[in-house]
């Protein structure tokens, strides 16, 4: 996968984490919950590209992550070097 697909209407702003243990518990906790599975991507981006955002604090340090508006989610794909990698998946 090269792209993340573009938000729904309901989805104005794309999460990115900044660790895969925060991922996990999204994935697990709370979209299996809510839609039956849940998985954690890895893809590199141009440093210099998500620079433009700043970390936000999403409930402490172990809960750190991007707010990117669904209308910048072209932009921020052209940014990402490589493949997504799916590597961690909850059926």
């Amino acid at each position: 996968m090269r792209a993340f697909p573009p938000r729904l209407p309901d989805q104005p702003i794309f999460y990115p984490v900044t660790s895969e243990a925060y991922a996990v518990k999204i994935a697990r906790d709370w979209n299996v919950p809510a839609s039956g599975a849940g998985f954690v991507t890895r893809f590199a981006i141009d440093k210099a590209y998500l620079d433009a955002y700043p970390i936000q604090d999403a409930g402490g340090r172990d809960h750190q992550e991007y707010w990117i508006p669904a209308e910048d989610l072209p932009a921020f794909n052209a940014a990402i070097i490589g493949l997504i990698e799916v590597v961690v998946s909850f059926p």
